[in-house]
C-alpha cells in the first residue's frame, strides 16, 4: 500500500473519530439541559403538597360549665422580699424551618399531618441537596410530641449531632441535619 493510501486512511479515521466525540457531546448537552425543570424555591416558595395541604384552626378552648369564677388569684402572692414566680407557658411548635442549606429561610407550617423530607417531587418539602435521599425523613406528631425518623436515606440524619436510626423525639431548636440542610422545630 502506498504511503498516500495510508495517510489518506489515517486521517479519515481521525476525522470520523471527532464526528463520534462531537455527537456524544450533543447528545449529553440535549439530555441535561432539556430534561432541566425549574422550579422556584426560597422564600415564600411552597411545593404543591404544601399548598393544597389545609392547617387545621387551633381548638378553642373548653368553656366552663359553672357560672361562678374560680377564687385561684391571677398572681402568686408575694412573700418577704421574693421575686414573684412565672409560670412557664410552653407553646407547640407551630413551624419546620430551613436554617442552613439552599433552601434556608423556608417554613412549613406543622399540622397534624407528617411532613416528608427528600429530594422527590411527592415529599412535603423538596431539597435541593445531592447529599439527601429521594425520601430521607418524615417529622410526625404523636400526642404533643414531635419526631423524626430517618427513611433509610443512604447518608442517614443527625439530630443534635447523633445519627439516629429509630424514631426520635425533637423539641424546638433542636438541629435536625438532612445532608447538607439543617431544619428545626419553631415556635
Amino acid at each position: 500500500m502506498s504511503e498516500l493510501a495510508v495517510t489518506l486512511l489515517r486521517l479519515s479515521y481521525l476525522a470520523l473519530l471527532w464526528v463520534f466525540v462531537f455527537a456524544a457531546i450533543s447528545v449529553l448537552r440535549q439530555d441535561l439541559f432539556s430534561a432541566t425543570r425549574v422550579t422556584p424555591r426560597g422564600r415564600g416558595a411552597r411545593t404543591a403538597a404544601s399548598r393544597n395541604r389545609r392547617v387545621p384552626a387551633p381548638a378553642a378552648p373548653p368553656s366552663s360549665p359553672s357560672p361562678s369564677p374560680s377564687p385561684s388569684p391571677t398572681t402568686p402572692p408575694r412573700t418577704s422580699g421574693a421575686a414573684p414566680q412565672r409560670q412557664s407557658i410552653t407553646r407547640p411548635p407551630s413551624r419546620l424551618t430551613v436554617t442552613a442549606g439552599k433552601l434556608a429561610g423556608t417554613s412549613l407550617p406543622l399540622g397534624g399531618a407528617a411532613i416528608v423530607v427528600g429530594r422527590a417531587q411527592s415529599c412535603t418539602l423538596v431539597l435541593e441537596d445531592d447529599y439527601a435521599s429521594s425520601r430521607h425523613a418524615r417529622f410526625f406528631q404523636q400526642g404533643d410530641q414531635w419526631y423524626v425518623e430517618d427513611l433509610g436515606s443512604t447518608n442517614g440524619t443527625t439530630v443534635a449531632g447523633r445519627t439516629i436510626s429509630e424514631p426520635t423525639p425533637i423539641n424546638p431548636g433542636t438541629e435536625v441535619r438532612i445532608g447538607q440542610t439543617v431544619l428545626e422545630l419553631r415556635r
